[in-house]
């Protein structure tokens, strides 16, 4: 499969526009409105002109992993909305505060502090792991409730819910349905799950935004070593 930093621009552009229908055609083969289910590329990995490719195709949600890849593309052609998608790290919070639209990987209470001194009112979702692994970001599902007040106090907007599901499918299809309940509860409309290789499961359950990297761009191009 190619990769988008393989193509010339018009090719490029081209190629994820085709992507972009056919992820829209999985949303909907899985019983999701294209229309409200949002695509939310992930351009880790890529160059700057994954963020151009995108936004010829119409996406106006990007998110990175990386603080420094972030930094690098951003802010990007106007119109373009910025999902921070790694563990905050609290030393990078002022620098990434002006750029930053969406803080997806929200997990403790230190890091919410952090951005409601430099982003004052800033839209997060607070990160719940389904996988009880060690090292895996994201807040116990036990403590989503007590975590979301605690941030809305900080005078954060909590939109939403974000998940990354086991890589096996009966505990992402279980993860992603108590995300959605969860949600439920809570009465937060953002429920972001679902990647390329689990988005129907994902929008099955009942997503709003899918993450979406190698189903619009291709492989990853290989780490550079320095």
């Amino acid at each position: 499969m190619t990769t988008i930093s393989t193509c010339p621009p018009s090719s490029a552009n081209d190629e994820v526009a085709a992507r972009l229908a056919a992820v829209r055609e999985r949303i909907s083969r899985a019983g999701g409105d294209p229309e409200r289910v949002r695509v939310l590329a992930v351009t880790k990995g890529f160059g700057a002109e994954a963020v151009l490719a995108a936004r010829a195709a119409g996406l106006t949600d990007i998110g990175e992993n990386y603080a420094a890849e972030l930094a690098q593309k951003a802010p990007g052609p106007p119109g373009t909305h910025w999902h921070f998608l790694g563990a905050v790290q609290r030393n990078k919070v002022s620098a990434l505060a002006p750029l930053v639209d969406v803080w997806q990987g929200l997990a403790r209470l230190a890091e919410g502090e952090r951005i409601a001194r430099f982003a004052p009112g800033a839209r997060v979702l607070i990160q719940v792991d389904y996988t009880g692994l060690p090292g895996r970001n994201g807040c116990n599902p036990q403590d989503v409730t007590t975590l979301a007040a605690a941030l809305s106090a900080l005078d954060l907007s909590v939109q939403g819910l974000m998940t990354v599901a086991p890589p096996e499918p009966s505990a992402a299809d279980a993860a992603f349905r108590s995300l959605a309940r969860l949600a439920d509860t809570l009465d937060l409309p953002e429920r972001s799950m679902g990647m390329s290789e689990d988005l129907e499961a994902a929008v099955a359950a009942g997503s709003t935004m899918v993450r979406v990297g190698r189903a619009l761009f291709g492989e990853r191009p290989p780490a550079k070593v320095d």
